[in-house]
């Protein structure tokens, strides 16, 4: 992975990160009696949360890969598994969020959450079919 792809899977990591610790504690205090008044929408926004940060890091680890260190350079499925690992989360989550908040047409926003899951499953798959 040359120096830019670490730099922007880092910078997207840092993204995701930052504004899923945000959106966690927006959950949990601002929009706590929000989230009560819908059936699920705090394990939903919960759910949106836990993923966005866990693909955070996994984005953020794959930044730190040095490929001076590797026998042979990660492949370019790496990069791009990371790409899509990182639109997946913000379509999975996005739309999780707006769900909860009633925000935007359900008819659109409903579809884009499994959309958003096969994206990330394929990033995780183009990571393992890489040389990492």
């Amino acid at each position: 992975m040359s120096n830019d792809r670490s730099t922007t899977l880092r910078h997207l990591a840092s993204l995701l990160g930052a504004s899923g610790v945000g959106l966690g504690a927006f959950g949990a205090h601002a929009l706590k009696a929000t989230l009560a008044k819908k059936a699920g929408a705090g394990d939903n926004w919960k759910t949106a949360v836990s993923y966005q940060l866990l693909h955070a890091i996994a984005l953020l680890s794959l930044s730190t890969i040095d490929p001076k260190s590797m026998k042979s350079p990660p492949s370019p499925s790496s990069w791009s598994g990371g790409k899509m690992m990182a639109l997946g989360t913000a379509m999975f989550s996005g739309s999780i969020y707006l769900l909860c908040l009633d925000v935007g047409p359900k008819k659109l926003l409903g579809p884009i959450t499994p959309v958003g899951g096969l994206l990330l499953i394929s990033g995780w798959v183009m990571i393992g079919m890489g040389n990492i």
